[in-house]
C-alpha cells in the first residue's frame, strides 16, 4: 500500500479527538441518559466505522476495503468481550453509575494510545522476523482457549497486581467525592475508589490489546487498515458499555464465539506460514456467520428462560 500523506493522519486523528469530545458531551446529565439514547449513539458510531470502509475501498481496493471491514467487526467484537469484564470491575468497586462515564473516556483514551503503539510493534516484528507468524498464531489459538474456558462473572479485579501494589501504597478514601479521583479529606490528599477502577481497567486493557493486535493483524499486514480499524472500533465504547450493562445476561454465549473467532484467526495465521491464503471475502463471512450464530444462540436461550 502507498504511504499515506501526513496531512489524512493529521485530520484523522483530529477528527478521532473531536468525535471522542462528542462522545463525552453526549452523556449529559445523569438523569437524562436512557437505554434509547445510548441505542442510537452505538448505531451513530458503528456507521461511522463501517461507512470509513468506503474511503478505504476508493483508495486501496475492494479487497483491502474487505479486510477493513473484517477486521472492525472482529475488534469491535472484541471490545463487547472487554466491556463485560469493565461491567464487573464497576460493580465489583460498587462505581455509581453517575461517576462510570469518566472512568470510561480516560480508558478509552488509554486503549486508543496501546492500539497504536501495539500495533506498529506487531507490524515491525512481522516484517523483521518471519517467525513471528508463528508466535502470532499461537498467541491466538491460546487466547481462544482461554477465553473458551473463562467466566467472566468470576473475574476478581482485587487480584489484578496493579490494584495490589496500589493499595498497598496510595492513601485511598472510602468514598466517591463528585467523581474526583483525588480528593482532600482532613487536610490530607486521598484518592477515591476511581482511580482503582482506573487501573485495573487499564491494566485490563493491556491484556485485551495483547490478544485483539494479532487478531487484526491475521487479518491485514497493513498498518493503515489494522490501525484505523482498531481506532474506529473503540469509538463509541462508552456508550455501549451503557446498552451491555442492560442487557449482560442475554448475550452470554458471546464470549464463546470470540474464542471460536481468535482460534480461526490464529488458524489463519498459521497457514499464510505455509502459502495458503484464506480470501479475505469468505474470512468476513466466517466471522460474521459466527458471531451471528452465537449471539442468535444466546437470544434464543434467554427467550426460552424467560418464556418459563
Amino acid at each position: 500500500m502507498q504511504d499515506i500523506d501526513i496531512i489524512f493522519w493529521i485530520i484523522f486523528h483530529a477528527t478521532v479527538g473531536l468525535f471522542l469530545l462528542v462522545d463525552l458531551l453526549s452523556r449529559g446529565r445523569i438523569h437524562e441518559v436512557t437505554l434509547r439514547k445510548d441505542v442510537a449513539w452505538s448505531i451513530i458510531w458503528i456507521t461511522i466505522g463501517l461507512a470509513f470502509s468506503g474511503y478505504v475501498i476508493l483508495n486501496f481496493g475492494y479487497g483491502e476495503g474487505f479486510r477493513y471491514i473484517t477486521a472492525y467487526v472482529v475488534e469491535k467484537a472484541l471490545s463487547v468481550d472487554n466491556l463485560f469484564v469493565f461491567i464487573v470491575i464497576f460493580n465489583y468497586f460498587s462505581i455509581p453509575v453517575a461517576h462510570q462515564h469518566k472512568t470510561l473516556f480516560l480508558g478509552i483514551v488509554a486503549a486508543i494510545i496501546l492500539r497504536g503503539v501495539f500495533i506498529f510493534a506487531g507490524i515491525a516484528l512481522l516484517e523483521n522476523f518471519s517467525w513471528m507468524v508463528y508466535v502470532f498464531g499461537v498467541i491466538l489459538l491460546y487466547s481462544g482457549y482461554k477465553l473458551s474456558k473463562d467466566n467472566i462473572d468470576k473475574v476478581d479485579p482485587e487480584q489484578n497486581r496493579i490494584v495490589k501494589i496500589a493499595r498497598r501504597f496510595l492513601k485511598i478514601d472510602t468514598e466517591y467525592t463528585g467523581g474526583n479521583f483525588l480528593v482532600r479529606n482532613k487536610g490530607k490528599l486521598m484518592f477515591t475508589p476511581l482511580i482503582l477502577a482506573l487501573l485495573a481497567i487499564e491494566t485490563t486493557d493491556v491484556v485485551f490489546a495483547f490478544d485483539s493486535v494479532p487478531a487484526v493483524l491475521a487479518l491485514t499486514d497493513e498498518f493503515f487498515t489494522a490501525y484505523t480499524s482498531n481506532i474506529l472500533a473503540i469509538l463509541g465504547m462508552r456508550s455501549l458499555y451503557f446498552v451491555l450493562a442492560r442487557v449482560l445476561r442475554k448475550l452470554q454465549y458471546l464470549s464463546k464465539g470470540l474464542a471460536v473467532v481468535l482460534i480461526y484467526l490464529g488458524a489463519k495465521f498459521l497457514v499464510t506460514a505455509f502459502g495458503v491464503e484464506i480470501p479475505t471475502a469468505l474470512s468476513l463471512v466466517i466471522v460474521l456467520g459466527i458471531i451471528l450464530v452465537f449471539a442468535l444462540a444466546s437470544l434464543m436461550k434467554t427467550s426460552i428462560k424467560e418464556n418459563k
